[in-house]
C-alpha cells in the first residue's frame, strides 16, 4: 500500500541531536538525520534563512529535506541553528553576527559533519544562508562536494566576493524563484555575471518562501539531482 506524501509526513530515518563547539567558544545545536538502513550517499549541511526574520534549522524547506531525503534518497541531511537562534531543537548560544560571526558556524558545522563521517558534503544556503556561503565558503571548497543556493539575495554578498567562486573546482547551483521578492531572475544573471560558472536554475512560479507542496518538491528535486541522481526524481508516494 502507498501513502502521499504531505507536508507533514514524517518518513523512516535514523535521526540524533548534535551539539558542537565553534572557534569562538559557542555551543551550535543541531540534528542529524541519516538513511535508515543504507549509508548516506550524499549530505545535505542546510544553512537556514535569516535568523532575525524568522529563520532557523526547522524553517520549512529544510525541515521537509529532513523527513523526506534521508528515506526517499539516501540523503543524510545535517540542519543546525546559526548562533543565538531557537528552535524546539534547542537554542545556539551567542546572537546573530550580520553574516560575518557566522563564518565561524559555517566552519564548526563542516568540521562536525567529518567527525561524524558523512560523506560528500553539500553546503546548501536558503537566504541569508546563501549569503554565509558565499561569503566565507570559498576556503573550504578542498572539503565539499558543491554547493547549492536557494533564493539567494545577495545583499549582504559583494560582487567580488560572487567573483572569487568563478575558478571554484566544485559545482555551484543557484536557484531563483521567478517571482522573488529580493533577487528575481532579471537580477540574478547580473548579480551573478562576475561567477559565469555558476549554474542558475530558474523555478517557474516560485517564490523566496517556497511555499506550498509544489514548490518545496521543485528545492528537494533539484537537491536530489546533484546529490544522488539515481534517486530523482522523487516520488510522490510512499510504500508502507
Amino acid at each position: 500500500m502507498t501513502t502521499p506524501i504531505t507536508s507533514t509526513t514524517v518518513l523512516p530515518a535514523r535521526r540524533h541531536d548534535t551539539s558542537f563547539d565553534t572557534s569562538d567558544g559557542l555551543t551550535l545545536v543541531g540534528e542529524v538525520a541519516w538513511p535508515l538502513n543504507h549509508p548516506p550517499m550524499a549530505t545535505a549541511l542546510f544553512l537556514h534563512p535569516l535568523p532575525t526574520a524568522g529563520g532557523f534549522m526547522d524553517s520549512h524547506v529544510i525541515r521537509k529535506a529532513s523527513w523526506r531525503l534521508p528515506a526517499l534518497a539516501d540523503i543524510a541531511v545535517f540542519r543546525f541553528n546559526f548562533r543565538g537562534v531557537t528552535s524546539p531543537r534547542g537554542t545556539s548560544e551567542g546572537q546573530f553576527g550580520e553574516g560575518i560571526q557566522e563564518k565561524h558556524d559555517l566552519d564548526a558545522a563542516l568540521a562536525e559533519s567529518e567527525r561524524l563521517g558523512l560523506p560528500a558534503p553539500w553546503l546548501i544556503g536558503w537566504s541569508f544562508g546563501t549569503e554565509v556561503i558565499l561569503k566565507h565558503a570559498r576556503a573550504l571548497v578542498d572539503r565539499i562536494a558543491g554547493v547549492i543556493l536557494l533564493s539567494p539575495p545577495l545583499h549582504r554578498t559583494s560582487a567580488e566576493e560572487v567573483a572569487a567562486w568563478s575558478d571554484a573546482p566544485v559545482p555551484v547551483v543557484a536557484l531563483i524563484p521567478e517571482f522573488d521578492d529580493f533577487l528575481p531572475p532579471k537580477d540574478a544573471t547580473a548579480g551573478f555575471a562576475p561567477a559565469p560558472k555558476i549554474e542558475l536554475v530558474m523555478a517557474d512560479g516560485a517564490k523566496h518562501l517556497w511555499v506550498g507542496e509544489t514548490q518545496t518538491r521543485c528545492v528537494l528535486n533539484e537537491i536530489t539531482k546533484r546529490l544522488n541522481p539515481d534517486a530523482a526524481p522523487l516520488p510522490e508516494a510512499w510504500s508502507v
